[in-house]
């Protein structure tokens, strides 16, 4: 009997053993994430790039709660990582390029479909990279609450203000505009650029305020239903003028770390930012987290 004969129980044990459901609900939840991004891709080619744009946000949204949702029920699993990454490069690098393409880009011709492409590739590129330096062991504690790059759902909700712009009658912009500023969000997601992410900050709310967030919450999606293109406008602009803050502060807590000595007296060096020789060697831990973002 050799080592895989499937007539060993024990195997047989193994290869069938039960999931649980837990296991299973994060991982729903990213499948459906990637049903709309998929979507968003066919009702962009009908030409109902309304439908299409809202399709993305719903999938930014789930995208947004499956790793919440996986941690909470400690629904963690190399699969759920895997499959997590994939979907955002479906949901947030090829679908906001095709319908950008399908939209405006393709009156460039070529040079329109170079832009979109373009856009899709930095977006896999981007997600590769956090994946291989999410383990990196000399990356400094506050480092943690910053991406590297524009994160993929930010990547595709900025990457559609000129649809959003023309849905608020503020006319097209031009189609060498529009190919402009996706390859400007592109280079944003592939640079080194610290951008703030709040993972790592555990938010707390006082008694009395809950409801007070509640009622807050549910405003802002009224608001997102009831004017979905001047909150998605507005917010695009905002997180946009908002990066630079993000670099000021990593570089001021980069400072404040090379200026406080260790305990043996040696100041310790600033935090390196990964380069292509960190990216090509294999991580020496054989546990990565559950989640991708």
């Amino acid at each position: 009997m050799t080592p895989y004969d499937d007539r060993d129980p024990d195997i047989r044990r193994r290869r069938f053993r039960p999931i649980p459901v837990r296991m299973l609900v994060p991982n729903v939840i990213t499948l459906l994430a990637i049903c709309a991004g998929l979507t968003a891709i066919r009702l962009s080619i009908e030409g109902r790039m309304t439908l299409a744009v809202y399709a993305i946000v719903f999938a930014a949204a789930l995208d947004g709660i499956d790793g919440r949702i996986a941690r909470l029920i400690k629904g963690q699993s190399k699969f759920g990582a895997e499959l997590d990454s994939l979907a955002d490069f479906v949901n947030f690098g090829v679908a906001p390029g095709l319908m950008l393409y399908f939209w405006q880009l393709h009156e460039l011709g070529n040079a329109g479909w170079i832009a979109a492409m373009v856009f899709a590739i930095s977006m896999c590129l981007r997600l590769a990279r956090f994946n291989a330096t999410l383990d990196d062991p000399n990356k400094p504690a506050f480092a943690a609450n910053f991406f590297t790059g524009v994160p993929a759902p930010a990547g595709a909700i900025t990457v559609m203000l000129p649809i959003y712009a023309a849905f608020l009658d503020l006319g097209r912009w031009p189609a060498a505009l529009t190919a402009g500023y996706t390859l400007l969000i592109a280079f944003l997601m592939v640079s080194r650029l610290p951008v703030f992410s709040g993972k790592s900050m555990r938010m707390r709310v006082p008694p009395e305020l809950v409801l007070p967030a509640f009622v807050a919450v549910i405003f802002f999606i009224a608001l997102l239903i009831s004017y979905p293109w001047y909150v998605l406008s507005i917010g695009t602009v905002l997180y946009l003028l908002a990066l630079p803050l993000g670099y000021k502060s990593y570089r001021d807590q980069a400072r404040a770390m090379r200026a406080t000595p260790s305990p043996s007296g040696e100041v310790p060096s600033p935090p390196a930012a990964p380069t292509l020789t960190s990216l090509s060697e294999p991580s020496h831990d054989g546990d990565r987290p559950g989640r991708l973002h």
